[in-house]
C-alpha cells in the first residue's frame, strides 16, 4: 500500500507483539445460530465494540466485489441503530496487515472497505488474533467477526491466541468461505475456544450470509431489543437468529 494508499484509508499496520453444496451450509448456519443461542447479551448493550476482520488474500478474489458488498451492509445496519463502534482489520500481500480506527460512522467504514483490493500472499490470522487481544486488554471488546477462506499458519499457535482471547471475554464468530477442511477446523477451534460460533458460506447463500452478518452486528450494539426490532424488519435469517435466542 503506498503512502497515498494509507491517507485514504486511514488504516494503520499493525505491529506484531512478542511475548459447495447448499444442504452443508444450511446446516452450519443452523449450528451457528444454535449457538448464538447460548450467547448472553453483552453488559454494555446500546455502546458496544466490534472488531471485523477480513482476509484480503488473492484466493478470494473470485467473489470479493460480492463479499464486498455483503459485509458493507453489515457496517450500514449497525449504523442504523447507532451504539456500535467498529474497527476494520485486513490482511493482504507480503507481511500487510492493517487496522482502522475505532469508528462509529458506519457508511464511512464501509466506503473505506471498498478501497481494499486482493493481493497475494499467505494468511496472518496470527497477528489479527494478537491485535484483538491487545485492544480487549485495554477495553472491553463485544465481538470479532472474521470473514476468510484459508488457514496457512500454526494452529496451535493461533488456538494459544484464541484461548487467551476466550479469558477476555471476547467471543469469535468465524465466517468460512467455501469447503477449504483445514480452514473449517481451525475456523471451529478458534470459535470454540472463545465462547463463539461459526458458519460456511458460499456464493449461493451470500443474501444468508449478509442477514447473519447484520445480525450480529446489530444484537452486539443494542441487545435483545435491537435484534427484535431488525429481524421484524429484515425477515428469514434474523428472524430464526431471535428464535433460537429465545
Amino acid at each position: 500500500m503506498t503512502s497515498k494508499d494509507r491517507s485514504k484509508t486511514g488504516a494503520k499496520p499493525i505491529v506484531e507483539q512478542q511475548s459447495g453444496q447448499a444442504p452443508a451450509v444450511n446446516s452450519d448456519v443452523d449450528g451457528f445460530l444454535a449457538q448464538l443461542k447460548a450467547t448472553p447479551v453483552p453488559a454494555n448493550a446500546g455502546n458496544g465494540k466490534l472488531v471485523f476482520a477480513m482476509d484480503a488474500t488473492m484466493s478470494r478474489q473470485p467473489s470479493w466485489d460480492a463479499a464486498l458488498q455483503t459485509q458493507a451492509e453489515m457496517f450500514r445496519e449497525a449504523g442504523r441503530i447507532g451504539g456500535l463502534d467498529v474497527q476494520l482489520i485486513y490482511f493482504r500481500g507480503f507481511g500487510e496487515c492493517r487496522a482502522s480506527k475505532w469508528v462509529s460512522d458506519a457508511e464511512g467504514l464501509a466506503r473505506l472497505m471498498t478501497t481494499v483490493d486482493c493481493r497475494g500472499g499467505n494468511t496472518q490470522i496470527e497477528k489479527v488474533l494478537k491485535h484483538v487481544r491487545k485492544e480487549a486488554q485495554s477495553a472491553r471488546v463485544n465481538a470479532v467477526v472474521y470473514v476468510g477462506d484459508c488457514m496457512e499458519e500454526n494452529i496451535d499457535q493461533l488456538c494459544q491466541q484464541a484461548g487467551e482471547i476466550g479469558l477476555l471475554g471476547v467471543r469469535m464468530f468465524m465466517f468460512q468461505e467455501g469447503n477449504d477442511p483445514i480452514a473449517q477446523n481451525a475456523f471451529r477451534e478458534i470459535a470454540r475456544l472463545t465462547g463463539g460460533a461459526y458458519s460456511r458460506f458460499d456464493s449461493g447463500s451470500a443474501d444468508h450470509l449478509r442477514d447473519l452478518l447484520s445480525a450480529v452486528a446489530v444484537y452486539a450494539a443494542g441487545g435483545r431489543a435491537a435484534l427484535e426490532n431488525f429481524s421484524g424488519a429484515k425477515g428469514k435469517g434474523p428472524q430464526a437468529l431471535l428464535e433460537q435466542l429465545n
